[in-house]
């Protein structure tokens, strides 16, 4: 029923995610300052698409998943079990960091709802993935790849971390216990909007072949 490729796919999704959780809480335990926190992430995710996007694409986010499966670059069944994967690789962070601990994570997240928060990583989650389309799009190689989806998503939670904590990933938000609407959704805009608007904008040839090879 599942081969070998179809299983590192769900296995590379689960550890993108559960690694990119452990990483940026290890950043926000220690310090509040953002610069630190966009590197560790930016870093990690480099290295995530090195080591796993040959098996993935290194997704390791609900939100870039979606934001790829509105330009066609994944099919439908296939973002529901990355997703999927993202999410369990996410809970398995938050069990890991608790035993690390030795307690439960206190919650990061405002209390309820805001506006403001939503608007932060949507705009953060914008910046990261117009920098990731474009990767994505032209077909960059591993290396650059790597590079320019490390730097946007440092860029990103730069300007995240204005209003919220800078997190960009539903997965890792559950992760790290920063979870609430805004955190959920804000991202998934984001990515949305970001990738759309550099599609549209800077690559529609690219968008346009597709489309035809499609027909």
């Amino acid at each position: 029923m599942f081969g070998q490729k179809k299983i590192a796919m769900i296995v590379a999704e689960f550890l993108g995610a559960a690694i990119l959780a452990t990483v940026f809480y290890s950043i926000v335990a220690r310090t509040a300052f953002p610069l630190f926190t966009g590197l560790a992430a930016g870093t990690a995710y480099g290295m995530l698409i090195v080591v796993l996007g040959g098996a993935s694409g290194a997704h390791a986010n609900p939100a870039v998943t979606l934001g790829l499966w509105t330009l066609g670059k994944i099919q439908s069944a296939q973002a529901i079990v990355y997703i999927a994967a993202q999410m369990l690789g996410g809970l398995a962070a938050w069990a890991l960091l608790k035993y690390f601990l030795g307690r439960s994570l206190t919650s990061l997240a405002a209390g309820q709802f805001e506006w403001k928060i939503l608007v932060a990583e949507a705009v953060g989650m914008a910046v990261f993935t117009f920098g990731l389309a474009a990767a994505r799009l032209r077909d960059f190689d591993n290396s650059k790849l790597a590079v320019t989806a490390g730097i946007s998503l440092v860029i990103g939670t730069l300007v995240a971390s204005m209003a919220s904590n800078g997190v960009l990933n539903p997965a890792v938000a559950v992760g790290i216990q920063s979870w609430n609407w805004a955190y959920a959704g804000g991202p998934i805009i984001g990515a949305i909007i970001g990738m759309n608007l550099y599609g549209l904008i800077f690559a529609p040839d690219v968008l346009l072949k597709k489309t035809k090879n499609k027909k």
